[in-house]
């Protein structure tokens, strides 16, 4: 029997291979350092985790979600959030549940384009709408995140004639891998494009609540115009340390989530609603703050001893990457595997997100086993001890 043709025409899935490449390394007994894979190592808040123990015993819970668009007093929560954190008011009908923000990334193109239809991608970019877009078979027309634009694409570079073929945009800030940041007045040019061309965006803002410096990530949906062409998705992930949980929620044009829901719908059955009562308490009471300093405190070890290395690294204001050029005369891959085999330290080559990310590697700030940045500190001393020039 033959699988689906479908899965033919998609690249192994990223992190797979990075897996098989440090399962590798550390069957030949390397002792690795791993700043690979942006999975918060920082246990859930406390308080959350007190309230679940509290919701897995309600036997109301103990069934099926049979609401329309999740669990009633999680979209209340959400809507609070976007009032408070963003000014945006939402109805009930802007809002849905998701399975993390990466269920509602993957389904959405499948409820929106037919084969034919043009997605407009990020390069280097988050894989996973790229992926489904061709599964279902939509051209993909990427836009290019440049360093010398602030790695923000440049709209006016799209040609006309895909413009106007295409169905939807999506976009990441702060963004995965770059680590880049945007202001509003550029969410006010994505919504104007898309309202010109009449084209769906997706807003993927799974870090807007991970921030550095000051820095304040706007939504979207503060755009004139962006109840009109966008749906913005949100996870507790990142946020919380809440990974394994899988919550996050869709908020925008009514139209959008409606489509979205439609999908869904078919696929699943939404997940243990205990789990949305207590992301709707984290929502409502919890702030991580020191989660965040954490990952501060790493991002200021890493980046400042890279820097003292010779290594030009910039400093992100968001997200948990660090995203830098690898030194002359070396591909992404090549510095990655001379960084595993001569350092023992893994990071991401930038490839991997696309061939715009040729010539960078990606760092993440999640670090399992670090205490006070003891093993970002002892990352750089592997690398300076390797003797590997910049």
């Amino acid at each position: 029997m033959k699988r689906a043709k479908r899965l033919e025409s998609i690249p192994p899935y990223l992190f797979g291979e990075i897996s098989r490449m440090k399962a590798k390394a550390i069957s030949e007994g390397k002792n690795l350092i791993d700043l690979g894979i942006g999975d918060p190592d920082l246990p859930t808040p406390k308080p959350i985790i007190d309230k679940m123990a509290e919701l897995i015993y309600d036997p109301l819970f103990h069934r099926y979600d049979e609401t329309e668009t999740g669990w009633v007093d999680f979209i209340a929560s959400v809507k609070r959030y976007y009032k408070k954190r963003f000014n945006v008011e939402l109805n009930d009908n802007e809002a849905m549940l998701l399975i993390g923000s990466k269920d509602g990334l993957a389904h959405f193109v499948w409820a929106m384009v037919d084969p034919g239809d043009v997605v407009l991608c990020p390069n280097p970019g988050y894989t996973v709408v790229k992926v489904n877009s061709m599964m279902a078979g939509a051209e993909i027309v990427d836009m290019p995140l440049l360093e010398e634009n602030g790695f923000l694409p440049d709209f006016e570079k799209i040609p006309f004639d895909k413009a106007e073929k295409a169905k939807v945009m999506y976009l990441n800030y702060p963004n995965n891998p770059t680590g880049a940041v945007c202001d509003l007045d550029f969410y006010q040019r994505a919504v104007d494009f898309a309202n010109k061309y009449d084209i769906a965006i997706i807003s993927d803002i799974a870090y807007a609540d991970v921030t550095y410096d000051g820095y304040v990530a706007p939504s979207m949906l503060q755009a004139e115009g962006a109840m009109n062409c966008v749906i913005e998705l949100h996870s507790l992930s990142k946020t919380y340390n809440m990974t394994g949980w899988r919550c996050g929620f869709a908020c925008g044009n009514e139209y959008l989530i409606s489509a979205l829901n439609k999908f869904k719908s078919n696929c699943d059955s939404r997940q243990f609603p205990a789990i949305d009562m207590a992301s709707a308490y984290a929502l409502d009471n919890v702030k991580n703050d020191e989660t965040l300093a954490v990952y501060k405190e790493r991002r200021d070890i890493l980046v400042n001893g890279l820097r003292e290395l010779g290594w030009n690294v910039p400093c992100p204001k968001g997200s948990l990457y660090v995203w830098a050029r690898v030194p002359e005369g070396y591909t992404s891959a090549e510095f990655t595997k001379k960084l595993l085999n001569e350092a023992g330290v893994l990071v991401i080559p930038g490839n991997g997100y696309g061939n715009y990310g040729e010539g960078y590697v990606r760092m993440s700030l999640t670090v399992s086993g670090d205490v006070h940045g003891s093993l970002i500190k002892e990352f750089v001393k592997r690398i300076k001890d390797s003797g590997i020039k910049f």
